[in-house]
């Protein structure tokens, strides 16, 4: 697998090809992950690094040089079937030169709706857009196969004019790491009474994921129901900006932050002890967070786009909402304030969670990848 982005950067990418990688070699392959370089990286076996520099928009992020002494020779050791690669960028292009020069299947996750990320270039958003979707449609069709997470991903995809094999294979959940979870953890950590309503959004502090509508929405919520309180936690560039944003709204006493990865057992702590999660961004190609939620028993209201839409079940698991914070602040609140409906939706977003575990999805990997390997 190659990939412009792994440990230590934290993303929904990252973790996906964490789990497949798991899931693959319990199935019994060989996978190895080709990634860029990081400064506090831990050596892992199987694990190649790539020179890198430290991306000028993102301090947290390495951009890998497309270039590595000895790359060659550990490509031909390794005696590969096939390339999977996880970006159509930097690595992604070493790893589509390393399929055309060995004759082996070319395999990409579109993991990512590239063209609604060009805020991040400083200049021309709108030629950036065009050059973007071009060169995207350009690289998959030279894919023997391309994989997304959400059937409503792989539909734009054809749309952009991507004519290229394309299935649909979500990212899953190893479902054990939900199983046991500490519902009282998070009241007991912050010293809050059964009386007071928590939310939770958990997401990558970036301005895709629209946290400054989170943070109206529960400026909304708290009006209506002051016993609330707002937990996010992340990690990114967004965070300074989201700090000064929430003190300038007055909510500090209200709206709690973490911004530092925390260990697994933690996260799903604070999946558990929490009444409702929100979410806003509309980019995602799955939204594999609105799911580890789902696993745990949270009802979700989300923005209905992208990827997000084929995740949560209209009434059933959650609400989905247009993009704005009245109308997530109006489910929020129907949720909130009616428990039996919040227990169903508890109970059948435990059911929704099960149909995606890990371990059926790297089956159904595995079994695209055997097809191109006939």
């Amino acid at each position: 697998m190659f990939s412009d982005s792994y440990y230590p950067y934290v993303s929904g990418v990252v973790r996906s090809i964490e789990l497949f990688r798991y899931e693959l070699q319990q199935l019994g392959h060989n996978v190895y992950i080709f990634a860029p370089a990081y400064r506090r990286q831990k050596e892992e076996e199987g694990v190649f690094r790539f020179p890198s520099i430290t991306a000028p928009t993102n301090k947290d992020f390495s951009l890998a040089l497309p270039f590595a002494p000895g790359a060659g020779k550990i490509l031909r050791d390794l005696k590969i079937d096939l390339v999977h690669c996880q970006s159509p960028f930097l690595l992604g292009n070493v790893g589509a030169r390393t399929a055309r020069r060995h004759g082996l299947p070319l395999v990409f996750t579109h993991h990512t709706l590239y063209h609604l990320y060009v805020h991040y270039v400083p200049l021309f958003p709108g030629l950036a857009r065009r050059l973007v979707l071009g060169y995207v449609r350009k690289y998959c069709n030279k894919c023997n196969l391309v994989i997304t997470p959400t059937n409503v991903v792989a539909e734009q995809l054809r749309k952009l004019g991507i004519s290229a094999p394309i299935k649909a294979i979500p990212t899953g959940l190893k479902l054990d790491e939900f199983a046991n979870p500490d519902t009282a953890w998070l009241r007991r950590e912050y010293g809050i009474g059964p009386e007071e309503k928590l939310l939770l959004c958990v997401a990558r502090f970036g301005k895709e994921k629209n946290l400054d509508m989170i943070l109206e929405a529960f400026r909304m919520i708290n009006q209506t129901c002051p016993a609330s309180r707002l937990f996010l936690v992340g990690i990114g560039p967004y965070e300074e900006e989201l700090r000064a944003m929430t003190a300038k709204m007055g909510l500090d006493s209200r709206v709690t932050i973490i911004g530092r990865r925390l260990p697994r057992q933690t996260l799903t702590n604070y999946y558990a002890g929490a009444d409702l999660f929100i979410y806003a961004a509309t980019t995602e190609t799955q939204g594999i967070i609105v799911s580890e939620a789902q696993a745990v028993g949270l009802p979700v209201v989300a923005v209905g786009a992208n990827g997000i839409a084929e995740m949560v079940n209209e009434g059933f698991d959650g609400f989905l909402t247009p993009p704005s914070a009245a109308a997530l602040a109006e489910k929020s609140l129907m949720v909130l304030q009616n428990d039996d409906l919040r227990d169903r939706l508890s109970n059948q977003a435990r059911e929704s969670a099960k149909q995606i575990s890990a371990t059926a999805t790297a089956a159904r990997m595995a079994e695209a990848y055997q097809a191109l390997l006939k």
